[in-house]
């Protein structure tokens, strides 16, 4: 399941937030798929991003974190509109994308990635296969956009 963020451009990303004082990164996420989605999940640590952008002092760094079911009814609320996508090999490599086609196995559309950040399309896959991951990306403002520079994202023992 993905997400559209109006408060960013309307891209699809996952869910997820700042973490609070006192919080670890795995109590945030709940909490915030809790408050984003409606939904609880048993969540397990998937990888780690490191995020750079030009002109900022520090990094971002983001625990992603997984999971294979999950309880409640996915809502929206004013912050996400939740989504289903297909985990067709084609939809994740996204070959459906760039040829602007749906998956035709599952009935689902194509994970979108001309409509994500440009970096997802490098680490999702490792996501979708249930493999550890790490990756960093840097980014330039160009205008009211942000170009990715350069990055590396592998799968991690």
């Amino acid at each position: 399941m993905l997400t559209r963020f109006p408060s960013n451009c309307y891209r699809y990303n996952g869910f997820g937030g700042k973490v609070e004082p006192g919080e670890t990164s795995a109590e945030a996420a709940a909490r915030e798929l809790k408050e984003e989605a409606g939904i609880d999940a048993p969540l397990e640590h998937a990888g780690t991003l490191i995020f750079l952008t030009e002109g900022t002092e520090w990094a971002f760094h983001i625990d992603v974190f997984s999971a294979r079911s999950y309880t409640g009814t996915p809502t929206e609320t004013d912050e996400m509109r939740p989504g289903w996508f297909s985990l067709t090999e084609d939809s994740v490599n996204g070959t459906d994308d760039r040829l602007n086609v749906s998956s035709s196995t599952s009935g689902l559309p194509s994970i979108p990635y001309s409509r994500m950040w440009d970096d997802d399309k490098f680490w999702l896959s490792h996501l979708v296969a249930g493999k550890k991951f790490a990756g960093r990306a840097d980014f330039a403002k160009e205008g009211d956009k942000y170009r990715m520079t350069r990055f590396w994202f592998g799968t991690v023992c």
